[in-house]
């Protein structure tokens, strides 16, 4: 599975498109052009290539529909989910009721977290991180890798 990384500032045109950046391009799998671009948490989109999003619909098409809690997960998870693809000029194309959800107009920013990229809004992101302290920041970091017990320094 590939580990996306890094922040990468693109441009929404009027028709609901953005160009993706190269460097972007250059961590996806080879020949990956299709996409499931959907609503992420935080007012923020999330884009996962085609085949991370089919191995996760693979494992959610698991739970048990009998179960009221999953019904409402996989309602809210897969809401506004579409599948995309690069066209001729490398530009991906955003449904406009996810715009509106993320509260995207112009400038974005493509986040690469692991297995997906989120899209935001690039006032929102900056927002996002201007208004958490370092040490919040830090005090969280130190929680979840205790609890998880990661190490960096093994």
């Amino acid at each position: 599975m590939a580990k996306f990384q890094g922040e990468y500032e693109s441009t929404m045109d009027s028709k609901g498109r953005f160009l993706m950046p190269a460097a972007v391009k250059k961590q996806l799998p080879e020949s990956e052009n299709s996409f499931t671009i959907s609503r992420g948490a935080g007012n923020c989109l999330t884009l996962y290539p085609k085949s991370t999003w089919d191995n996760i619909l693979n494992k959610i098409s698991g739970l048990n529909d009998l179960d009221p809690r999953v019904v409402v997960f996989k309602r809210n998870f897969l809401r506004g989910a579409t599948e995309v693809s690069l066209d001729n000029a490398g530009k991906l194309n955003v449904p406009q009721s996810l715009l509106d959800y993320a509260g995207v107009k112009k400038d974005i920013v493509i986040f690469g977290v692991l297995s997906r990229f989120e899209i935001w809004d690039k006032t929102k992101y900056n927002e996002m991180f201007d208004s958490t302290s370092d040490a919040t920041l830090s005090e969280n970091a130190k929680a979840i890798l205790d609890e998880y017990k990661i190490n960096f320094n093994d």
